[in-house]
């Protein structure tokens, strides 16, 4: 069995564990394949790791599964590297929260059983794809796991957001901006502007605005195969574009595409794991404190 490797470089805390977890994998005679930055970062602290042959996910992993080792945001961007591949990601948890992992660094056993054994499940998440028929510079993945926002650039000032769904008019708003998110990323910049938690495998999308200046506006679920066309208009000259944290500018009138991708992201699951249980636990769901 190959093994990808995807991680941060900030992670000397976890070194010891990370450590544990290769040579475990290596011992059970699994192929390790690392991301270049990560293997040559891990190599300046760890001189005793077994040998692994570099990559960059971007340009192809010739493995069967990846293992992407820190928390929600390294998870995140080995997704957006490697949606195209249909290469299924396990997340292990090295840093705080880890909402979108499934295992804990420290957990060597489970995981190297898990993988090995193949005791494990896979989920099939939807994703976005950020389109715009200016010749103005896209992110070179348009793709987005959790979520693509638009929000204002440089200035105090509201933006003006208008949407259209499938070619017919769907709103206009005055605000901070506007979330779009799949039902993996409910959990995250989603529910924090008050948008609807959905369960993560559900064909249906959903529409935050942020901050609004309208009683009147809340947010709105939508089938996963309607096609969202967005106008930003501001005072000021540009205005942002963030898909899960990779960000660019646009000028302000110019029109965006949100549509479903053509690609999904393989989630590994460990047994035991499941929606209902990481939300109570992780998000302390229903949770009454008093």
């Amino acid at each position: 069995m190959r093994i990808a490797i995807s991680g941060n470089t900030y992670q000397h805390e976890m070194l010891e564990h990370i450590e544990r977890l290769l040579l475990a994998l290596a011992a059970r005679g699994v192929q390790l394949v690392a991301e270049r930055a990560f293997d040559s970062y891990l190599r300046q602290q760890l001189p005793g790791l077994p040998p692994m042959r570099q990559c960059e996910l971007e340009n192809g992993v010739d493995a069967q599964a990846i293992m992407s080792i820190g928390g929600d945001g390294t998870f995140l961007r080995t997704a957006q590297a490697v949606c195209s591949q249909d290469i299924p990601i396990m997340g292990v948890n090295s840093g705080h929260l880890g909402y979108l992992t499934t295992a804990d660094v420290k957990d060597t056993a489970l995981i190297v059983e898990a993988l090995t054994g193949g005791t494990y499940r896979i989920e099939h998440r939807s994703m976005l794809e950020l389109g715009c028929d200016s010749a103005q510079a896209l992110p070179p993945l348009p793709y987005a796991l959790n979520e693509i926002s638009i929000v204002r650039q440089e200035t105090s000032s509201m933006i003006d957001v208008t949407v259209d769904i499938d070619g017919q008019p769907l709103t206009h708003f005055k605000g901070d901006g506007l979330l779009v998110c799949t039902p993996t990323g409910s959990t995250a910049y989603n529910l924090s502007v008050g948008g609807p938690i959905m369960e993560p495998t559900t064909r249906c999308f959903a529409l935050s605005p942020i901050s609004p200046h309208a009683l009147t506006m809340r947010p709105i679920v939508v089938r996963d195969d309607a096609v969202l066309d967005i106008t930003t208009r501001s005072r000021a000259p540009l205005y942002q574009v963030s898909l899960d944290g990779q960000c660019t500018v646009l000028k302000s009138g110019t029109s965006v595409r949100i549509a479903r991708a053509p690609h999904t992201t393989g989630v590994i699951q460990l047994q035991g794991t499941n929606f209902a249980h990481t939300l109570r636990h992780k998000l302390m769901w229903g949770k009454d404190n008093r």
